[in-house]
């Protein structure tokens, strides 16, 4: 019996159209936007199948409607192909998709919250104080230094390493001009590219700590439980089944990088994952699998096509996975 894991994308692979077609031939799909639509007390579906792009894009939109899609997805492929993960992990957003997924939180409680999480991280820092980039081609310890290089000619500006995705792809964030001076930095030292991200706020980084202020009294507010499954989460890259934990992982994750790569080799190694299921909108985390794991299939759980294929090939009978 194969061991399989429940990925969760986060913010970036929003697009306008996402969850249309699942929530037209679903009824279940459909019921996870109506529901949100009423938590929320606007048509967020409306916005993910329609747009307009603007406004789908802003972080207090894009953070919700990635997770209710995400949900839509999970809810059919659970009805069609009687499929439950050995254990879930989401990149940054997608952790809170995975934590509805173990049912450790409610679909309804997560959607306020990344409502607001996208909110207090936007206002976190004023347009064209912070920046992120993409480094391509070298590892931690060389972007690490970079950034370091980067912040002491910058006396009181900060950069920092925020997403940890694998294969040779490190994204930076902080202050803008400190992000383009370790760009620079990290090109000297070899780099593939460096390339600055068009993104609304240094996410994961320093500058994001009145985000994670608020966001904890947010969290305070809502029932956390233990999760039925394992999640592994972006701050420690480890297994946790303790609800207790939850407010605080998820507090820490507004300002520490996102540890994809080692989370993926945990799934792998530690839990013995064979495969995985990449349930919503994108494929940014099976190309990341692919790199990281490169044994451990990635299917994609997105649309009704994507579904159906899985239901071909992985439905819950006899053989069934863990």
């Amino acid at each position: 019996m194969k061991r399989i894991a429940f990925l969760f994308p986060g913010q970036g692979s929003q697009k306008v159209g996402m969850g249309q077609a699942l929530a037209a031939a679903f009824p279940a799909a459909r019921a996870v936007f109506d529901e949100v639509d009423a938590a929320l007390g606007f048509s967020l579906s409306r916005l993910c199948f329609e747009g307009p792009e603007a406004e789908l894009v802003l972080t207090a939109n894009a953070q919700p409607a990635i997770l209710t899609t995400s949900i839509a997805a999970l809810r059919v492929l659970e009805a069609e192909t009687g499929l439950q993960p050995t254990a879930v992990a989401g990149h940054s957003l997608g952790e809170y998709s995975a934590l509805v997924c173990a049912g450790a939180l409610s679909l309804v409680d997560a959607a306020r919250v990344v409502r607001l999480r996208g909110q207090f991280m936007q206002e976190a820092v004023a347009p064209g104080v912070g920046g992120m980039a993409a480094i391509l081609g070298l590892g931690r310890a060389e972007v690490e230094a970079a950034c370091a290089e980067a912040a002491g000619e910058l006396p009181g500006e900060t950069v920092q390493a925020a997403n940890l995705n694998g294969g040779g792809q490190v994204v930076i964030a902080g202050h803008k001009r400190a992000v383009e001076r370790a760009c620079e930095a990290a090109r000297r030292r070899g780099a593939k590219r460096a390339m600055p991200l068009a993104v609304s706020a240094p996410f994961h980084s320093a500058l994001m700590q009145p985000a994670a202020d608020r966001l904890r009294e947010a969290l305070d507010a809502i029932e956390v439980r233990d999760p039925r499954v394992p999640v592994v989460t972006n701050v420690e890259a480890t297994p946790n089944s303790d609800g207790r934990r939850i407010r605080e992982l998820l507090t820490a994750q507004v300002t520490a990088p996102v540890r994809w790569e080692e989370s993926m080799l945990a799934l792998a190694g530690l839990l013995e994952i064979a495969e995985a299921v990449e349930v919503g909108h994108g494929g940014v985390l099976a190309g990341l699998g692919r790199r990281i794991v490169p044994g451990m299939p990635v299917y994609p759980a997105a649309d009704p096509g994507s579904i159906a294929s899985l239901k071909e090939t992985h439905s819950q009978g006899p053989d069934a996975h863990g």
